[in-house]
């Protein structure tokens, strides 16, 4: 490694040296604005960053994300698997299905709010709750209404009228527990036939006095083989796409 990175350092020398050109400074220094234009600027430049930090956690409480990555990881301890598929492929999958599902709200965010706010055609505010609204919708579509209400009732609100009443910091968390939910009552359904595989294989081993050979060893390859048959992959995408409303 060492090797590597001083060869790449002794290369990029030899680049300016050859070029005679200087490499690129980067200025830190903090300078006085002296222009109302320049303070907008840095106020964009640190909303930019800010929600580019803030960027996985939207994922997971506006998103479809939390269900399929709980569904997957369940589906993969019903089978019995410890590691496959790997964490990389079930969040990978995951968000490729979020981006499939969530395609038409980020599309209409994106025409109603960031492409006039480019344009200079509305402001912070208006773009804001445009760029919000399909969010909203489809949070209120997927949450549950007495997880809705819970919420309401921690924090003494008087009952919405429309969706445009729900504040995200009352929607965000309704959505998330009702997410959870609904992720574990996929998940219960997932693990009924494969428990009833391993109570089989369990019952046949203890019949015939096998009782030394781990039930594991049967009844994970007769899983595989029973999940292949089923074409469970697309049976279980096609059902949790669909289950979003």
């Amino acid at each position: 490694m060492k090797l590597v990175f001083s060869l790449l350092i002794f290369s990029i020398s030899l680049l300016f040296a050859q070029e005679e050109v200087a490499p690129p400074v980067v200025n830190l220094s903090i300078a006085a604005l002296e222009e109302p234009a320049q303070f907008v600027k840095t106020i964009n430049i640190a909303i930019i960053l800010t929600l580019l930090v803030l960027a996985p956690t939207l994922i997971l409480m506006v998103t479809s994300f939390t269900r399929l990555i709980i569904v997957f990881s369940l589906l993969r301890q019903a089978m019995g698997l410890q590691q496959t598929p790997p964490n990389q492929i079930i969040i990978s999958l995951s968000l490729i299905l979020t981006i499939f599902i969530m395609e038409p709200y980020f599309k209409k965010s994106w025409d109603d709010a960031i492409v006039p706010y480019m344009d200079e055609k509305i402001g912070y505010e208006v773009a804001f709750e445009k760029g919000v609204k399909p969010f909203k919708e489809f949070m209120i579509k997927n949450t549950r209404e007495k997880d809705l209400a819970l919420f309401y009732r921690i924090k003494k609100e008087e009952n919405p009228k429309n969706i445009d009443d729900v504040p995200l910091t009352l929607l965000m968390p309704s959505f998330i527990v009702s997410e959870l939910k609904t992720a574990f009552e996929i998940g219960f359904l997932i693990f009924l036939p494969f428990l009833v595989i391993d109570i089989i294989v369990a019952s046949i081993l203890m019949s015939l006095g096998m009782m030394m050979l781990p039930p594991v060893m049967i009844s994970l390859p007769i899983k595989i083989i029973f999940f292949i048959v089923i074409d469970g992959w697309s049976l279980i995408i096609g059902n949790l796409a669909q289950s979003f409303k």
